[in-house]
């Protein structure tokens, strides 16, 4: 059988395969394999999330009722379980993510593709799908030239389309003719802002550490970056979804930012008050307010852009940042969007393709970060792989 892609569904699903019995290629146009895992892991490999199941779930919203079974069959705990069998030890940070040891992912993939080795999994680089024959049969554009394989069973993990140069490059949907693809869009990516040059010019760069952001009725704490084109980071990313949504329906969205989320506004509103004629607003928000010198910059940007200046303390628990667009896919950490869940069944085969299963961040689904995007690539990929080994079994190629 075949397997194309080299990501983490993709090797997982050869992995699963072969030790179902299966013999597995794994075929992909980059030159190495799991590229975006390499990366993601620099900053420390994020595998999946130790908060109680039936919480984890909720992450994939609409998905949550067709990634479930996947997730259930392959949870939290076999990850982990799978992770330290490769012989990378796990820990559980402060934040109740889950991480190796060695903090990247260059140790744990060495040891996997010693085991995809070890199983008889063969992997091809620069291997490039171009679609089905006519009979059904596989195309590749290859060093050689055009390859046609014709597998028993085959794995498509062919990935979103954030961090195209590192692989997943969006242009599969026009493989799948006939198939229903709902649009691929950025997830878990900043937002453009309209800054001032001043504030662009000293602040881009700047972390914006313990606030809260809203937006609508949700209310997430963390960080953010300024950046010359706007914002960023851990708590934008948790909200990325409905802001996106929101630009989508009304042309912009608007963020709140709680600047001191620790105290409440009538104490905040009793340390603002009386400020002295000598005392400039900017030095007494930071000394009375105890704001950072990048958060009286937010509060002075808006002031100057018309906000009332009759409730400072307000205006900082609650400044108002208009997002006039989502940052680009090919920046943002994962995609939205994908093969949609009525063109599989319920062991992820293609309806249109017998024998042809998908798994990953192709399907329509979409997370925030924290580990809950790789444990929905792992858990798919399990369940395609040991889905494909049965059908080649169940029907074998005369």
């Amino acid at each position: 059988m075949i397997v194309i892609g080299a990501g983490p569904a993709g090797l997982m699903a050869a992995e699963a395969a072969a030790e179902a019995g299966a013999s597995v290629t794994v075929l992909d146009h980059m030159p190495s394999p799991a590229r975006k895992l390499l990366i993601a892991g620099r900053g420390g490999l994020n595998l999946t999330h130790s908060e109680p199941l039936e919480r984890f779930l909720t992450r994939y919203r609409a998905a949550q009722a067709r990634l479930d079974p996947f997730i259930r069959a392959f949870p939290p705990e076999a990850l982990i379980a799978w992770c330290e069998g490769l012989g990378q030890e796990t820990f559980v940070g402060t934040s109740g993510r889950v991480f190796p040891k060695a903090m990247k992912a260059s140790p744990l993939l060495r040891a996997w593709l010693a085991r995809l080795a070890a199983l008889g999994v063969q992997l091809r680089g620069r291997h490039r799908w171009g679609g089905f024959t006519g009979d059904g049969a596989l195309r590749f554009a290859a060093p050689e030239g055009e390859v046609v394989l014709h597998p028993q069973a085959t794995v498509l993990a062919l990935g979103g389309a954030s961090w195209p140069r590192l692989g997943s490059d969006g242009a599969w949907p026009g493989l799948l003719t006939g198939c229903e693809v709902t649009p691929l869009r950025p997830a878990n990516m900043g937002f453009a802002v309209a800054w001032s040059e001043h504030l662009r010019a000293r602040f881009a760069g700047t972390p914006l550490k313990r606030i809260a952001l809203t937006v609508g009725d949700a209310t997430v704490r963390g960080e953010a970056v300024i950046t010359e084109q706007g914002i960023e980071g851990g708590a934008i990313y948790a909200l990325s979804a409905p802001l996106r949504d929101a630009i989508a329906a009304q042309g912009h969205a608007t963020l709140h930012l709680d600047l001191r989320p620790d105290i409440a506004l009538p104490e905040l509103a009793r340390r603002l008050a009386g400020r002295p004629a000598a005392l400039s607003l900017s030095n007494h928000l930071r000394r009375a307010g105890g704001l950072s010198p990048v958060a009286v910059a937010l509060v002075q940007e808006v002031l100057h852009g018309g906000a009332a200046r009759d409730d400072i303390a307000a205006l900082v628990k609650a400044v108002p940042l208009r997002l006039a667009a989502p940052f680009p896919i090919a920046r943002a950490i994962s995609s939205a969007g994908g093969l949609a869940w009525s063109e599989v069944d319920e062991a992820l085969m293609l309806h249109r393709h017998p024998g042809v299963f998908a798994c990953g961040e192709m399907l329509d689904w979409e997370a925030p970060t924290g580990g809950y995007l790789l444990q929905a690539c792992f858990a798919t990929g399990h369940a395609a792989g040991r889905a494909a080994a049965s059908w080649a079994v169940n029907h074998p190629r005369r």
